[in-house]
Formats: structure tokens, sequence, C-alpha cells
């Protein structure tokens, strides 16, 4: 098992567990690049200053620079509250450092997992293929399974870190993963492959189709002519393309209901601090800073 990232400098996720201890394990091996090993503890658990102290040590081991930050996120935090502060500490670390990209250890499995779970939130044709590598960053080891890299961890006699709320099924992804994923046969998971990698082309050549009509403002009347399954697709990729992500099926519905029928002057509501403003003609993102609105740019 190799992976291959071009020379430069990166950003590796590492939570101590065996996916991100392997990925460092790899990478470290291969030559003209910089990594810094960055850890979030994300407050959730009490154990979880063990977790810090067992990258840190790895890191040091390695010889390579280790930066950490620790939240307060609580017993009760949502995984996509915890995703958006991991990735805005991960982005922070970057800039500070004037990486190239972030590099994340999710594999096969992670890629399955989380296009049920978009399934069954209804986020639409880009919650088929969401885990790629994009932008700013890298997930190299997409293409490998868990047991793989399990494998690979045993052989080499790499020590690992187990999270102790992996197990617990009130969350999402840990009932899919324990529940539903082992149910899926072996000719099933290269089925649903397949259509992830297949969808993933799909959206490629719709998000081209779709960028001229992409602009920070969009036409209302074109908008409110849509379908709505067509609008609703608009929509997503229309915040994506603005930098927006990290959305629900609930939130499209509503944005697109209100940016059909609202009248001008009328405000939606995307998230905290953000809203779309329904004027005559145009739709416009807006920026809600200190209560004074800003256009998104």
């Amino acid at each position: 098992m190799e992976v291959e990232v071009k020379p430069g400098t990166y950003i590796v996720a590492v939570s101590g567990g065996v996916d991100s201890v392997v990925l460092l394990h790899m990478l470290r091996r291969q030559k003209l690049l910089s990594l810094v090993v960055a850890h979030f503890d994300h407050g959730i658990r009490a154990d979880s200053a063990a977790d810090r102290q067992f990258v840190q040590s790895l890191a040091e081991k390695y010889g390579l620079p280790f930066e950490y930050e620790k939240g307060r996120l609580g017993a009760g935090a949502s995984e996509a509250l915890a995703r958006e502060a991991r990735y805005k500490f991960l982005r922070k670390v970057k800039e500070n450092y004037g990486a190239d990209a972030i590099i994340t250890a999710h594999h096969q499995d992670d890629l399955i997992e989380t296009a049920i779970i978009n399934l069954l939130r209804g986020t639409g044709r880009k919650g088929l293929s969401s885990l790629s590598s994009r932008g700013d960053i890298i997930r190299p080891l997409l293409s490998f399974p868990k047991k793989d890299l399990v494998q690979y961890a045993k052989s080499r006699r790499l020590d690992w870190r187990e999270d102790s709320t992996n197990s617990d099924t009130k969350y999402l992804r840990n009932y899919v993963r324990h529940v539903i994923v082992p149910k899926i046969s072996a000719s099933q998971r290269e089925k649903l492959l397949h259509i992830i990698s297949s969808q993933r082309s799909v959206n490629t050549e719709l998000d081209k189709l779709l960028a001229h009509k992409l602009e920070p403002t969009i036409d209302k009347k074109w908008f409110a002519a849509l379908p709505y399954a067509e609008a609703s697709e608009v929509m997503a990729a229309w915040l994506r393309a603005q930098d927006v992500h990290e959305f629900e099926r609930k939130t499209i519905e509503r944005a697109v209901v209100g940016a059909k029928t609202a009248t001008p002057g009328r405000r939606i509501a995307v998230k905290k601090g953000l809203a779309i403003e329904v004027g005559k003609e145009k739709l416009a993102l807006i920026v809600l800073a200190d209560g004074r609105p800003s256009r998104k740019k």
C-alpha cells in the first residue's frame, strides 16, 4: 500500500486513530514533503487529552511540527458542529504555515458511509460524491478499505488510539457503520462504489453547465420558473459556488420556497449569519455581520 502526494507543504489531520496513524506513516516515507501534524480535541470526551498526548509524541518521534487546539463542544455536540470546528482549526493551521493543502485519512468505508448518510438526509445529487479530494483538501486513502489500513498497521506494529464514542450508535455515522454497512454484500459494495464514481463524473459535467448561471447574484425570474426539483439542485449548487457548505435538505427547501415566493425586500435565513436577500430582479447571498448585511463576495 502506497499513496502519492506531489511535493509541497501539507497539514496532516491526525486524530490518533488507526486511519490517520497509517496515513502519517505512509506520508513520512515520501520525499520532498514538508508535513505538519495537526490535532483537534473537540472537547467531547473526558479521555481526549490522552489522544492529544499520543499524537504529540508521534509527531515528536517523526521529528515533525505539532499543532493542537482544544474545543469545548461538550458531550451533546452534533457531528456537523464537530466537523465544522475541526476544519476551521485545520484551515487556520494551513494559513499559518502557508501550506499547499490539508490531508485527511478518509478511506473507502468513509466514502460509502457518507454516501448512505447523505441519501438519508436527502442532500441531493452531490451527497453521493461529496467525499473526495478537492481544492485545499486531499484524501489519498479513498481507494483503500478500512480492513487494509488495519492490516497495514498491524503488520508494521503501529500503535493507535481507539475513540470510545465510535461504538455509540446514537450518532448517525456510527449507526450506519455498525448496523447498515455490515449488511452490504461484497457485490453490493462494488455496485455502490461504481454509482458513487459515476455520479461524481455526472456532477462535474452538471456543474460546468451551471457555472455561467451561478454568479454571486442570480436572476429571480429565471429561478422562479424552474421546477421544484431543478430549483433545489440549482440552489444547492449556488450556495456551494459561493463557498457555503454544510447544509441539509430542509435548508434547501426553505431557501427554494422563499426565493420563489417571497416579496422583494424579504430575507430568507440560510444558516447563522447568512441569508438570501430577495430583490425585484435578483437573489443575493448576504452576510449578516453585527446586524449589518453585506454581499457575499
